[in-house]
């Protein structure tokens, strides 16, 4: 049995930044954060993004400022949106547990809410000397193959269960995708 729910995500995702807005909110679940890297999922099914559609990206700014407004999220299409989020994700990896959680807030708020080019390393850099992280020790063991290595793992991980995109919540080995989703995972969580 289940005793928490699996969450896969990405900072480059819209979608994964609403979900995660709304998943802050609940306590009385464990979420178990497994981070992928997206495009590298995309590549793996053999979809094209919907950043590489012009009709589906206009769509998908509008739906994410609908969405965020119906759930007041503070919310700002990225000016520099998609970007190659590798190193945020693999930062990810290698934050201490006790700040994982102020580390990827930090980084979902510059980049969906205030608009910052998360692609300039001197924009990643201020952000983490804001977290009191040693940028340099952040840089070399985001290098490092075995990080390297369990980004790739999880994005295979959940090739292997079949998700295609970001957010998705895994729950009973049941695949609930999209950050409006999240309410589906719940009730499955809560009738296990």
């Amino acid at each position: 049995m289940n005793n928490h729910i699996d969450f896969y995500f990405d900072i480059i995702s819209p979608y994964a930044y609403i979900a995660y807005k709304n998943i802050i909110k609940i306590n009385n679940i464990k979420f178990n954060f497994k981070p992928i890297l997206l495009g590298g999922l995309h590549n793996l099914v053999e979809i094209t993004a919907p950043a590489f559609n012009k009709f589906k990206l206009k769509n998908m700014k509008n739906d994410c400022e609908l969405i965020s407004k119906k759930n007041k999220i503070n919310f700002i299409w990225n000016s520099k949106f998609p970007i190659n989020s590798l190193y945020i994700m693999r930062g990810y990896l290698v934050i201490k547990e006790n700040k994982k959680k102020e580390y990827l807030g930090t980084f979902f708020d510059a980049y969906w809410k205030n608009d910052l080019d998360l692609s300039n390393e001197k924009n990643i850099i201020q952000l983490l000397e804001k977290l009191n992280i040693n940028y340099k020790e952040f840089f070399k063991d985001i290098a490092k193959q075995e990080i390297k290595d369990e980004l790739k793992n999880f994005t295979n991980e959940a090739f292997k269960k079949d998700i295609f995109g970001a957010p998705t919540f895994v729950v009973n080995n049941k695949i609930f995708w999209g950050q409006d989703r999240l309410e589906y995972a719940l009730d499955e969580f809560k009738s296990i």
